[in-house]
């Protein structure tokens, strides 16, 4: 195992924990399917998202290596970006009062449908292209881009069944103001904290 592994990898799987954990498109779906249908339905829906997330960036991980070869200042700024938009993500989740669950269609989303889902999910995007810019596991372009998308899976799976398997009580937990100001507010600083080693390289 190298020394990048050692010192990159904790910071990577924290941001995933973030990114995976906090509300967003696939969590707020996944909460309204794991209370209409209950966690075994909802099995297909989260190992979708998972997979989906990890071709998401196994694809963009080769693509945008070879082109941060030729053009590496495209780096910098994609790294640049993706700070400030986490930065402001936190801010957002920090201010969250309220989690919005809108009622499920009937039946469960499907393996498929929850992997294509991705590719229009902003939030899949943005963690997609996030993890690759700022996070190098190994030198080698395809091992980094394996071990990122291995990492991301092992830590995303588990972090959104939560919210199928307790969807019910999650949503009636979050319903409290003061324990979801205090939820947002300790996620928005992991999520700062996670994003710190790309913060500092970027301003050097």
């Amino acid at each position: 195992m190298s020394a990048p592994l050692y010192a990159a990898l904790p910071a990577a799987m924290t941001f995933a924990l973030v990114m995976s954990i906090t509300p967003g498109p696939n969590n707020t779906m996944l909460l309204a399917s794991g209370v209409n249908f209950g966690f075994r339905r909802t099995l297909p829906h989260m190992a979708g998202i998972t997979f989906g997330c990890m071709i998401m960036m196994v694809a963009i991980g080769l693509g945008l290596g070879q082109l941060f070869e030729r053009v590496p200042t495209l780096y910098t700024a994609l790294q640049a970006a993706s700070v400030a938009y986490l930065l402001y993500l936190a801010w957002k989740i920090a201010m969250s009062r309220s989690i919005s669950v809108t009622n499920a269609n009937g039946r469960p989303m499907t393996f498929l449908q929850a992997a294509a889902f991705q590719w229009v999910n902003p939030k899949a995007w943005m963690m997609a292209i996030t993890g690759v810019t700022a996070f190098r596991l190994h030198n080698n372009l395809l091992t980094n881009t394996a071990l990122l998308a291995i990492a991301f899976a092992i830590v995303n799976l588990p972090s959104i069944s939560v919210w199928a398997a307790f969807g019910s009580a999650v949503r009636g937990w979050l319903s409290n103001r003061i324990v979801l100001r205090a939820f947002n507010w300790t996620m928005a600083a992991l999520l700062v904290a996670s994003i710190a080693p790309a913060l500092e390289h970027t301003t050097h």
